[in-house]
């Protein structure tokens, strides 16, 4: 990996509403949150922070070595939970700021890197993220999987949890290529995110429940760029956390 200087933030919630505790459920005996706090510390960030308003949280994270953020209990998404960091620690506005779900312990840390060095190769972007080509129309038509399609620049024209675009001459249906399965993986300046905290939400992010369609709807770019491979199972479910430690016990026999 290059040598860029950035930052992580991973934000774990305890009151999940599906798994309540997600952070710290146990996978071949560590924490979920201590997979993704090993693989963000492998991405070569020169700092990680883990973002909680929970103590239990905070107790988890110190035994195994982490740096802890406590932040505020009325943040309504991570990003607002990072720009509290970010303005806490005194972060320069130029620093940039990677937002690494907590609930992603297969995440790989060439990810992390690369989204970081898409924002700092991209002056004209507010955040960068990743995405890969979709390879089926189960994936293209999944409401729980979202899209987004670019300019030919590579920056995001929308998000959505549809399939999109839409195929108005019937030929062209069932055809792929031109939307991409996003990944939520986002870098941010720290002065970003700072105002981040302020803008009016969007109407569309209330309908798609996207909280990046706030930085489009007030005109912002988000530069998406192609994944270097693609990510593992993220954890929603208790069907997605057997799937889960089930690989990573393989992976760990197999070493």
């Amino acid at each position: 990996m290059s040598k860029l200087a950035f930052k992580v933030v991973i934000p774990a919630r305890y009151a999940s509403t599906r798994l309540p505790g997600k952070p710290l459920l146990m996978l071949a005996g560590k924490p979920m949150l201590q997979y993704v706090y090993d693989r963000s510390v492998e991405s070569g960030a020169a700092d990680v922070i883990i973002a909680t308003d929970d103590e239990r949280i905070v107790q988890a994270a110190e035994a195994f070595g982490a740096t802890v953020c406590m932040t505020a209990t009325t943040h309504t998404s991570g990003t607002e939970r990072l720009a509290e960091v970010a303005t806490t620690l005194g972060w320069t506005d130029d620093d940039i700021v990677v937002n690494v779900q907590g609930d992603e312990p297969l995440i790989p840390a060439a990810l992390i890197h690369q989204v970081a060095e898409g924002l700092a190769r991209h002056d004209a972007a507010a955040v960068a993220t990743l995405a890969y080509p979709i390879h089926s129309g189960e994936e293209e038509t999944d409401a729980h999987i979202v899209k987004v399609v670019l300019d030919k620049q590579g920056y995001a024209l929308y998000f959505s949890r549809a399939p999109i675009p839409y195929h108005r001459d019937v030929e062209t249906i069932g055809t792929l290529g031109e939307a991409l399965r996003h990944i939520g993986l986002y870098a941010y300046r720290a002065g970003f995110l700072k105002h981040y905290a302020e803008l009016e939400p969007s109407p569309l992010e209330s309908v798609e429940k996207l909280e990046q369609l706030r930085v489009l709807w007030h005109g912002m770019k988000i530069h998406v760029g192609i994944a270097a491979e693609i990510p593992g199972h993220g954890v929603d479910t208790r069907e997605d956390l057997r799937r889960v430690e089930a690989l990573l016990t393989r992976n760990s026999t197999n070493q």
